[in-house]
């Protein structure tokens, strides 16, 4: 499986997405720090423009980092396994002595890893700017972290499994479709469905949401590589 993980990283050129993610993560770390210390989020009259309940700097830093990741890991899954159907390079990969599904499996492990990664890291330098930031500055927004706690970290790389786990669900809709788009704009979904608000009513605060999306993210998983053996695109 690993040889595999790393056919799909040389055959998908990964440097052009490190590179991609280095820049989102350089552009959202300016981006919130702007609005943390820069007074960006702010009224004229210089109090903080955010609802009740968003009025502390993880949330931005959730909500940015989260529509940010879910969207470019659909992008990587389309690219990686409905673009490769599309193109027929699948129907090549197919004839390598080994299943069909060990293979897409490998494809979907390959972008999770690598999008799990990118997201922690970079959710990490945010909170590193920020922390260190508040040091020497007034935010905006409440400091409602703690960097040294272990807590922190363990919600931190949950919250990140949670996140890129759900772009399985646009893959399903992708491949269902056989289009990239399909999987793309479902990934716009899932962000309204994750992270709008409806009035008073949201879902990103929610504790137990987020367990049961991703318990149907993986439900999702297993669908797209139950009938890859007999299915072609």
């Amino acid at each position: 499986m690993l040889k595999l993980i790393k056919l799909e990283y040389k055959k998908n050129n990964i440097k052009k997405y490190i590179r991609i993610a280095v820049i989102m993560a350089i552009i959202l770390c300016l981006f919130i720090f702007a609005l943390a210390f820069l007074g960006i989020a702010n009224d004229p009259d210089g109090t903080l423009d955010a609802a009740s309940g968003t009025d502390v700097i993880s949330a931005p830093i959730e909500l940015f980092t989260s529509m940010t990741f879910l969207i470019f890991t659909s992008v990587m899954l389309a690219s990686f396994i409905i673009s490769a159907y599309k193109d027929k390079t699948m129907n090549l990969m197919f004839t390598y002595p080994i299943k069909r599904q060990k293979i897409q499996a490998s494809q979907m492990i390959a972008v999770w890893l690598f999008n799990f990664i990118a997201l922690v890291l970079t959710k990490l330098a945010i909170y590193m700017c920020i922390f260190i930031g508040a040091k020497f500055m007034q935010s905006s927004f409440m400091v409602d972290f703690n960097i040294g706690s272990l807590f922190f970290y363990v919600q931190l790389l949950l919250k990140a499994v949670s996140i890129v786990t759900m772009s399985f669900i646009a893959l399903f809709v992708g491949m269902a479709f056989k289009s990239s788009k399909a999987a793309i704009i479902t990934s716009f979904l899932l962000i309204l469905l994750t992270q709008a608000n409806v009035g008073d009513l949201t879902m990103a605060g929610n504790t137990i949401f987020p367990v049961v999306l991703t318990v149907v993210s993986l439900v999702f998983a297993v669908l797209s590589i139950y009938n890859v053996e007999k299915k072609d695109f």
